[in-house]
């Protein structure tokens, strides 16, 4: 991220409202930066960059669960062969259970629920035989990966419980992978696909310019970054924007009443009914903020077609979020380089 602000910094537009700011004193010993008008326009929204993880679902979770605890408690018996009997796992009875619900097209909701109890029960005994084969001194060592899968087992575990138990579909910090629990669903109430599975990014554009605001893997009101992300404009340009382009979801109370504080204007309809005499202009005001916002699609548009936001095969939390930040590095080194080659 700091790179990115390095690369994008010494970028100067040629138009009137060019936010790079000048440098000297006043007559009165203050900086022009501070006696300059606001500049520039700022364009915010977010987006879901989807993770590579197969569509979950509450029987499928449990499933592999219980497939994953089998693995584990060979791995605990191997060296007790011949000393002990092997605790039974009914693994095959599982998997048959499982299969019959899991080919069935259109599974009712009571055959669902029914292989959720089922596959519950078999995820419960097979924790209480890991936790009696780990105490026996002959016992096998569980990798780090193993164990940290473990964990994850346990918490998923217990979330599907109390979502069976309260007959609910949703619950705080749900895992829908095994091999990412860190990834979380994101509503997003779009068309296409109502809940996507990711990291949620929300960026601010400048001049075609992206900065990430904002990535959290857990859902979050972007209304809520409107202001830090105008204060760290005024850090990079020396002063606040002209306007700012967003969606309804910023326009509440606080974000109006900083604008108006600091002389911004933000996209969208004034409070109030308007004056018959300034409802033509308001419009079309309304609609050359509409057509800069879709700068803003476009850039998630490049990003998600051309650079794979739309699909982050990274497995790891802390390689993934790398590869957001090098995502959104590259796309504004090709925009400066197409502005040094333009003629």
């Amino acid at each position: 991220m700091i790179f990115n602000e390095k690369v994008v910094s010494p970028e100067k537009k040629k138009n009137d409202d060019d936010p790079k700011p000048p440098t000297g004193k006043t007559r009165n010993n203050e900086s022009i930066q501070e006696k300059q008008k606001n500049k520039g326009h700022l364009i915010l929204d977010a987006t879901c960059a989807p993770a590579d993880i197969k569509y979950p679902t509450d029987l499928n979770l449990l499933n592999e669960c219980r497939e994953k605890q089998e693995e584990m408690i060979d791995v605990l018996h191997n060296p007790l062969k011949g000393i002990q009997k092997r605790p039974r796992t009914h693994r095959v009875k599982g998997r048959k259970q499982y299969l019959a619900v899991a080919k069935n097209k259109k599974p009712s909701k009571k055959l669902r629920r029914k292989a959720i109890r089922q596959q519950l029960g078999y995820v419960k005994r097979n924790l209480k035989v890991i936790d009696t084969l780990r105490q026996h001194p002959l016992a096998g060592i569980l990798s780090s990966k193993q164990e940290a899968m473990l964990q994850t087992i346990k918490t998923c575990y217990q979330q599907q419980k109390t979502m069976y138990e309260q007959k609910t579909n949703s619950i705080e910090d749900r895992i829908v992978s095994l091999s990412q629990p860190h990834v979380r669903p994101i509503v997003r109430g779009k068309a296409k696909a109502n809940t996507e599975f990711g990291a949620k990014i929300a960026i601010s554009l400048v001049d075609s310019y992206a900065f990430v605001e904002r990535l959290d893997w857990n859902n979050f009101n972007e209304g809520t970054d409107f202001i830090p992300s105008i204060e760290r404009y005024k850090e990079r340009y020396g002063c606040y924007p002209k306007a700012v382009m967003a969606d309804k979801l910023y326009r509440n109370k606080d974000n109006l009443d900083y604008c108006k504080e600091k002389g911004i204007r933000l996209s969208g309809p004034p409070l109030g009914r308007p004056k018959k005499e300034l409802q033509k202009t308001l419009l079309k005001q309304e609609r050359k903020d509409v057509s800069i916002r879709n700068t803003v699609e476009g850039k998630f548009g490049e990003g998600k077609r051309k650079y794979g936001l739309n699909l982050i095969k990274a497995r790891l939390k802390e390689t993934a979020e790398a590869g957001f930040g090098l995502q959104f590095l590259v796309m504004n080194l090709e925009r400066k380089l197409r502005t040094v080659f333009e003629f």
